[in-house]
């Protein structure tokens, strides 16, 4: 993976350190945008019993309320990051989630800790439209879904130690601890982002002339859904999403309940498992699919359906085997796998669509992931839990998760298989 280098005197990324450096940079924002978020899992035990919550309000708190704000936020972020300083827009959004996060260790009821994450939500809708529009300028076409999924690693890295640093510090210091020592970190970041990332021009991966000319949302809405490709995988995307946000937001709450695990190591088997594991399989999915797509580019498409169709499996045993250390392990196949399809459907959106039309591609393409994904998954799950409570007490979530979460997956890579038809054309036909 080496990024583009056109030539200019005014290009800030002629050198090659710097195009690496702003990406390491942006993959670290886009890990804090998931501590922030993550860290709410592994705690939410914690938060219900002090707050006396229900399974449908922690589904809600975690999900769908987060996911509405974050996606309504996201589409005026990104029309802005298509005219104006994306490395500013960045630096901004990290500094409000980053913010919110840490006053979430304040809060004294339900009302005041969900406003808390509307905030969190707001904040982190821009980050990475922007991000993505940055990267997509600083590496080339053949390149780009390598790069994106080593940005997209930040959702790994962010579970790895949302979950590490979240489990031990609630078990030692509590909940609200936890949400401050988190949060302050990433106020700092900001500042570095703000001075040390320089903006590129566009087009400068491809050395293409940029139009001045803003794009209309509805004439990027219209080109996105005439191309067949792009509707198969939005919501192959959103249901893989699905399925492994309930998986990361839930998964914490069923080893407790079905297992009797403690945060603390609890917190350290889930880093390693959808961490780590995620963090090896979304850079690898990425770099990849990249040199598959070099004989077929519907390599693009082909290797997400793939992935989804092994995971399903593994993902029925882990809920159904009575030891929780087999479970655990069971669950590195999908945390590996999960996220695979992420540096490549963003990659591929951005082949469909003009310059100008990239970071708003990524928010229409987001908005799909995160209400399909982030609002109804953990949602769901939370409300199949508690309506399946009286007939199977506290084993109500493992089957919610059992019924829900395969099913899901499957149903995912096959709209990702569909998308492989008509792939190779619709990127033939991506306007200029």
């Amino acid at each position: 993976m080496s990024p583009e280098k056109p030539t200019g005197t005014a290009n800030p990324y002629a050198s090659r350190k710097k195009a690496y450096y702003t990406l390491v940079v942006l993959t670290i924002v886009y890990s804090f945008n998931f501590i922030d978020r993550q860290l709410l899992a592994i705690l939410q035990e914690s938060i219900k019993a002090d707050l006396t919550l229900s399974d449908s309000q922690l589904g809600l708190l975690t999900g769908f309320a987060f996911a509405v704000f974050y996606v309504t936020a996201g589409i005026p972020i990104a029309r802005w990051a298509d005219r104006g300083n994306r490395r500013n827009i960045v630096a901004l959004s990290l500094f409000i989630w980053s913010f919110m996060t840490a006053i979430s260790g304040f809060v004294q009821n339900y009302v005041q800790l969900l406003l808390a994450r509307v905030g969190v939500g707001i904040g982190e809708a821009g980050g990475s439209p922007p991000s993505h529009a940055i990267i997509s300028d600083i590496f080339g076409p053949n390149e780009r879904a390598s790069a994106i999924g080593f940005y997209s690693m930040g959702v790994s890295i962010g579970i790895l130690f949302g979950f590490l640093a979240g489990g031990w510090l609630n078990e030692f210091f509590g909940w609200r601890v936890a949400f401050m020592v988190v949060g302050i970190p990433g106020i700092v970041l900001a500042i570095i982002v703000w001075l040390s990332v320089p903006e590129p021009g566009r087009g400068l991966s491809e050395q293409r002339q940029d139009s001045d000319t803003e794009v209309p949302l509805r004439d990027v809405l219209a080109l996105l859904w005439s191309r067949r490709a792009f509707r198969h995988m939005a919501l192959g995307a959103g249901l893989n999403a699905f399925a492994g946000y309930s998986t990361s937001n839930w998964m914490a709450s069923f080893m407790i309940r079905s297992h009797e695990m403690t945060t603390g190591e609890l917190g350290t088997w889930l880093a390693l498992t959808i961490g780590l594991g995620g963090a090896v399989g979304v850079f690898c999915g990425g770099l990849l699919a990249d040199r598959l797509a070099r004989r077929d580019q519907r390599w693009y498409m082909w290797l997400p359906a793939l992935t989804g169709f092994i995971c399903v499996p593994f993902m029925v045993a882990i809920y159904l085997v009575p030891n929780a250390y087999t479970s655990l392990l069971l669950g590195i196949v999908p945390g590996v796998l999960f996220n695979i399809y992420l540096g490549n459907t963003i990659a591929t959106t951005h082949g469909l669509v003009g310059l100008r039309m990239r970071a708003l591609s990524s928010a229409i393409l987001f908005l799909i992931i995160n209400i399909i994904g982030l609002g109804l998954g953990p949602w769901t799950t939370g409300l199949l839990s508690d309506y399946l409570q009286g007939s199977q007490g506290a084993d109500s979530l493992r089957y919610a998760m059992v019924y829900l979460l395969p099913a899901m997956m499957f149903w995912s890579a096959c709209h990702f298989y569909l998308a492989a038809r008509t792939l190779r054309a619709d990127l033939a036909a991506a306007p200029p």
